[in-house]
């Protein structure tokens, strides 16, 4: 058991190192000079300079990669004493650390937190950019699961105790719609249709989130009817996915020999779907789950900037609009961290069930 869950760990870590060096290069050899989006189109060259050595651009890209790699690092080597030195311990930067080993007399490894650098437009620190909007996200993406689960099983359920009369199919022609339309057209055609044509009846509007900052540094509150519309558009894939995948788990269920003889015995209708069956229909349902909540982190970034939901996925369109390259890098970094620890969680769980998991 440890063995497997030390090979699936060396697999996250393999998996979050190419999701790095991948998201890096391919921004890094896209045409566009940071120092000179950050200056405007007046920049001279000696403010650029200035800039490329502050930012660090002015270093090859192979030692912008590893630097990066370093200042993500937890146990991480730095340069104490030269200053120009591209690995040098800023303790600005760095605080708090502790140095647990010495190189020499001028280099050390210490324990830090990841420094995901500063941001190029705000010059805020990325991770504190990262904890403003992370809660948002997080709020989104749980209650859009929870909206999917809880609606998605029940219809589920319904759909296969009543199969093959109206509500059925009228389920099954919902559900097909449902998976078949993408994030980003729903997000469009529900903002239309619900907060614009339909708004003087339904009194929903696009605002962002329920708490926020406005120009003056006051907090803002909104309403919880604004999160109705994210949550609805984030959720409807998943949710036509849990309503066929509870009908067929439960279909099958209930063809079993051990719901005949639970019948037989006289048991209720009720007690038969409720302790019997719907225990064992639920596996594979919760199994779907668990994928999905981690891919509505990839989800979010259409539905957050379309309703003006201040979350990682508004930033990072704001973002790449802007060649903010650190912001970028820190806000997929967390949704990769995100995703791939429910996945190791998973595989974790799938091995606990099932021993045969842990031979393959």
């Amino acid at each position: 058991m440890i063995g497997f869950i030390l090979r699936k760990f060396l697999y996250s870590i393999l998996i979050l190192l190419g999701v790095i060096s991948l998201i890096f290069f391919m921004f890094n050899v896209l045409p566009g000079d940071p120092a000179r989006m950050m200056l405007g189109q007046r920049a001279d060259s000696a403010s650029v300079k200035a800039i490329h050595q502050d930012l660090g651009l002015d270093k090859p890209k192979w030692k912008q990669y590893l630097k990066y790699l370093n200042d993500l690092s937890p146990i991480s080597l730095h340069e104490t004493e030269k200053t120009s030195s591209y690995i040098y311990l800023d303790s600005k930067v760095y605080s708090p650390y502790i140095s647990i080993l010495k190189l020499g007399t001028n280099k050390s490894i210490v324990l830090k937190k990841p420094y995901l650098r500063r941001s190029y437009q705000s010059k805020k620190n990325v991770s504190a950019i990262i904890a403003e909007t992370l809660p948002n996200t997080l709020l989104l993406a749980f209650s859009a699961i929870m909206f999917a689960s809880l609606v998605g099983i029940l219809l589920g359920i319904f759909s296969a105790l009543y199969k093959d009369t109206w509500y059925d199919r009228i389920s099954m022609v919902v559900s097909s719609l449902g998976m078949s339309l993408p994030s980003f057209f729903a997000a469009i055609l529900f903002g239309w249709l619900f907060a614009f044509v339909l708004a003087k009846y339904t009194h929903l509007n696009l605002t962002g989130n329920l708490i926020v900052m406005d120009d003056f540094g006051e907090r803002v509150r909104y309403e919880w009817k604004n999160l109705i519309l994210p949550v609805f558009t984030l959720g409807i894939r998943p949710l036509a996915v849990f309503i066929q995948l509870t009908r067929n788990s439960m279909l099958d269920v209930l063809s079993q020999d051990y719901i005949r003889t639970a019948r037989a015995k006289g048991l209720s209708e009720r007690n038969v779907i409720a302790k019997h069956a719907l225990k064992n229909a639920l596996n594979p349902v919760i199994t779907a789950i668990s994928g999905w909540f981690a891919s509505m982190m990839a989800g979010v970034v259409f539905v957050e900037y379309i309703f003006a939901w201040k979350g990682l996925g508004y930033v990072i369109v704001d973002a790449l609009t802007n060649y903010d390259l650190p912001l970028v890098l820190g806000c997929v970094l967390v949704i990769s961290v995100i995703f791939i620890i429910i996945n190791f969680l998973v595989d974790i769980i799938y091995s606990l069930l099932d021993p045969r998991v842990r031979l393959h």
